[in-house]
């Protein structure tokens, strides 16, 4: 198979679409499309039509994708470099304590070399993760990302959306200290405020309690809000309307702040993928739509693996740094990808 593109929700079910792709601005009428695209929103056209579209699950994949008996990848990493890095952060930070902007995620990406294997076996980790996160993955003959993400960007049919506020993390055993860390939670009501000022332009908004998300070794503040839509709205105008949120990007979400957020993506070398929309619109018209975070890319034999932190007035270099490693090892579990 040349080119083909996987989503799965929390309950399982999954889809399979093959190639060529038909690509469209709007969500198709019937449905049955995935929608991709960079972080920068940068394909006009970015819902996708598979010439086959399979409901898939982990035991019919290998032979949907002709896995063929191929080995799980190994990969050699090279230690991520911290200079690049600490710049971003330090000019970050002072463009924060100088009140120019609330908040900004650069992006760290850990580079390795495949030795051996076919990175599509990952898929079957995909296929099990944790019923908590929706599976992405979009292939082509010369590489691809995959993964399993906590972030739901939004779903929504007919005159209803839901949607979330992810941000904040800690490991699974620091939950008492999580709950009062002022930061973590200045972190998190900063994406709630910013998708409430979003939402109430389309509806009647309502937020419930914020939470925790445990999901493949790590926990998050999670809210969730829902919204009753005034009008039906095309799932393509959600997208911009929320993408990127502060959860990924930066706040405030002006041409200014977006510019040097891009500009830091550049230099420290983030994979398009990450952090971008993706999703599924069902045949019933409902659309899933995801933020690919917990993930892989691949070009030829260079891996990608990024990790992003999100920057506020109380952040600390070592707290998001160690913060970077643990979403990068809670990758590497969820996909049971060895070195």
């Amino acid at each position: 198979m040349m080119e083909f593109a996987l989503f799965r929700l929390p309950d399982g079910r999954a889809w399979l679409g093959e190639g060529p792709f038909t690509s469209l601005a709007a969500a198709p009428a019937g449905g049955g499309a995935f929608y991709v695209n960079d972080f920068d929103l940068s394909d006009p056209q970015p819902w996708k039509v598979p010439s086959k579209l399979h409901v898939i699950t982990s035991e019919s994949l290998p032979k949907a994708i002709h896995l063929n008996g191929s080995q799980k990848p190994r990969v050699t990493w090279a230690k991520p470099a911290t200079e690049w890095f600490k710049m971003a952060f330090r000019r970050i930070r002072r463009e924060v304590l100088a009140k120019k902007i609330e908040k900004m995620v650069p992006v760290l990406t850990e580079t390795g070399t495949l030795v051996s294997g076919d990175p599509r076996r990952l898929l079957e980790s995909v296929m099990n993760a944790p019923g908590n996160m929706w599976g992405y993955a979009h292939v082509t003959p010369k590489g691809g990302f995959l993964g399993a993400t906590p972030e739901l960007l939004f779903k929504s049919h007919g005159k209803n959306l839901e949607t979330m506020a992810l941000a904040g993390t800690a490991k699974p055993g620091q939950q008492e200290a999580f709950l009062n860390d002022v930061k973590e939670i200045e972190e998190h009501e900063i994406v709630v405020r910013f998708l409430c000022e979003r939402l109430q332009t389309l509806g009647e908004v309502s937020r419930e309690p914020r939470s925790l998300c445990q999901t493949a070794g790590l926990v998050h503040f999670q809210s969730q809000l829902s919204v009753k839509l005034s009008e039906e709205t095309d799932p393509a105008q959600l997208v911009p309307l929320l993408h990127p949120t502060p959860a990924v990007g930066c706040l405030p979400r002006d041409e200014a702040s977006l510019a040097k957020l891009r500009e830091y993506r550049q230099q420290l070398k983030v994979p398009g993928f990450f952090g971008s929309p993706f999703g599924f619109i069902e045949n019933d018209g409902t659309a899933h739509v995801v933020v690919a975070i917990r993930g892989i890319a691949w070009q030829g034999d260079t891996i990608s693996l990024p990790s992003g932190c999100g920057i506020v007035g109380g952040s600390a270099f070592d707290h998001e740094w160690r913060e970077l490693r643990l979403k990068r090892e809670a990758v590497l579990r969820l996909l049971a990808l060895h070195s």
